[in-house]
């Protein structure tokens, strides 16, 4: 499921702050590593570079301000009437032994985590913030991808390649740096091709035009932080920047690119997920109504989306809750003894993708990634898959359903703990909501034939539009998808609760 991104200012709260501290240790996220583990990664860190070499190539890095965990970088040039996309994704498996103290910890913990005020990270900072992340500047080892997406923006499937290479990374660019570029408002440093932000704009639409005609979605997820305002707080939203979903679409095209290898291959992991559950989809139209959007009954979601502006408040809020429709998303091994044999053509596709699709450029931060990448390095190199990649490839699906479900709660967790803050000292005060949902048991419990009110509560979930929060609500009788006036009676930052009734 799509990361929700949250932040909180640097003076925050320190009642969240423990909060978050008490959700880490009930979810038993290891905030440090072992001494063996990191002892290991200091000697890895000196692991010799590939010897085919790279660094002619002026790649450049992407991310937000400040990231250190960096797991891609790319060139795009013109090429004939198309265009060749380089992409250097971080070879993890130059640092990691097979059975090493890294490689115990990382099946721990499967996933980097991410929360408002930190990260828990999948690999030790020597690797993942140091010798294993491409930097600038500093020769690296990579997996080189090479991608050739033709004038209609489709890949030419036959001439991709992926090869393990020394890069060195040009600039470490912000997204806004990049989107400033493109816009006229700022130069990129002279090291950086000046065509980068155009070259990247027209890949990205002609990738972006090819998802939408086979009915494929993409979430601009914006990032959320609670902001200090008349002495309490209020959440924000950041609109999310054209050029973030033109850097995503490389990613997606290579994750493509990947699933096709891993068919040719015999063998591989990919992402999978089944279409949205219709009471999922009833629920987010539900949370239009509360957030005051209109969605015509004749328009599907994937034509609702690209009508959205993540600028508007009311927007971004829906596109923060639209992450509920990516429920069931999970992981498929084929191809080895033991496991599933090759799935049949479209039985395994990402039904958000509307492709196969594998997870493979972002390996510092998630464990099947250096899987994925070893199986495509092996098949375009026409050699055999390693022996220890075959050897974890079963297992690794239940242990990425385990680490992402537990991101998943503490990511949950963590804007329970915000959005508490943003009503600390509110109780009492009603808002416009609109029920989104009522718990499985209470789903169709009603008056009796007497007319009588249920003795017990129901419970469920409300949307309000201002601030746009969701949260748990009890009442004798919740009117799903209908607007009401709600009074929040509980609010508790340190046990991450607010609990609404009908006014």
């Amino acid at each position: 499921m799509p990361a929700r991104q949250l932040r909180l200012p640097a003076a925050a709260s320190d009642e969240v702050r423990q909060a978050l501290d008490g959700l880490r240790a009930e979810l038993e996220i290891p905030a440090d590593f072992p001494a063996p583990v990191l002892a290991e990664a200091g000697r890895a860190a000196t692991a010799a570079l590939p010897a085919a070499d790279a660094t002619d190539v002026a790649f450049v890095t992407i991310d937000p301000p400040g990231s250190k965990d960096l797991d891609q970088a790319l060139h795009i040039q013109a090429d004939g009437d198309g265009y060749l996309v380089r992409y250097a994704i971080a070879s993890v498996a130059t640092f990691v032994e097979p059975g090493g103290a890294i490689d115990q910890e990382v099946h721990e913990r499967g996933v980097t985590v991410y929360g408002p005020t930190g990260s828990f990270p999948l690999h030790p900072p020597e690797l993942s913030a140091g010798a294993a992340s491409l930097l600038e500047g500093q020769d690296r080892p990579a997996c080189v991808w090479s991608l050739r997406v033709r004038a209609d923006g489709t890949l030419d499937a036959a001439t991709v390649t992926v090869t393990r290479a020394r890069v060195r990374s040009r600039a470490q660019l912000t997204y806004e740096e990049v989107q400033a570029a493109h816009d006229g408002h700022g130069p990129l440093p002279p090291s950086v091709p000046a065509d980068l932000p155009v070259l990247l704009r027209t890949v990205g639409e002609l990738r972006i035009a090819r998802e939408r005609a086979r009915g494929a979605v993409s979430l601009d997820i914006p990032e959320q932080e609670a902001v200090p305002e008349h002495g309490g707080y209020v959440l924000r939203h950041r609109a999310t920047l054209p050029v973030e979903g033109w850097n995503a679409q490389i990613s997606l095209l290579t994750g493509i690119a990947a699933a096709r290898m891993m068919r040719e291959a015999g063998v591989g992991v990919l992402r999978t997920l089944p279409p949205a559950d219709p009471r999922d989809v009833a629920r987010l139209r539900r949370t239009a109504v509360a957030l005051g959007l209109s969605w015509p009954a004749s328009t599907t979601y994937a034509e609702l989306l690209p009508t959205l502006d993540s600028n508007v408040p009311a927007h971004a809020a829906f596109l923060s809750e639209a992450t509920t429709l990516f429920r069931g998303a999970g992981y498929l091994a084929f191809g080895v003894d033991g496991t599933e044999p090759v799935p049949p053509a479209g039985a395994a596709e990402h039904a958000a993708i509307a492709a196969e699709y594998a997870h493979v450029t972002a390996p510092l931060r998630r464990l099947v990634d250096r899987y994925g990448l070893e199986v495509c390095l092996a098949h375009s190199a026409g050699a055999a898959v390693p022996d220890w990649v075959r050897a974890a490839l079963p297992q690794l699906p239940e242990v990425m359903a385990g680490a992402t479900r537990r991101a998943n709660a503490y990511e949950r967790g963590a804007l329970d703990a915000i959005e508490a803050l943003v009503l600390a000292g509110r109780v009492g005060q009603t808002f416009d909501g609109v029920v989104v949902d009522v718990d499985g048991n209470d789903r169709d419990r009603g008056a009796g034939d007497s007319g009588a009110v249920p003795a017990r509560p129901q419970r469920g979930i409300v949307v309000l539009r201002e601030p746009a929060v969701r949260a748990r609500i009890e009442g004798d009788v919740l009117p799903v998808g209908e607007q009401l006036q709600v009074r929040l009676v509980e609010v508790d930052v340190a046990d991450r609760k607010v609990l609404f009734a009908p006014a």
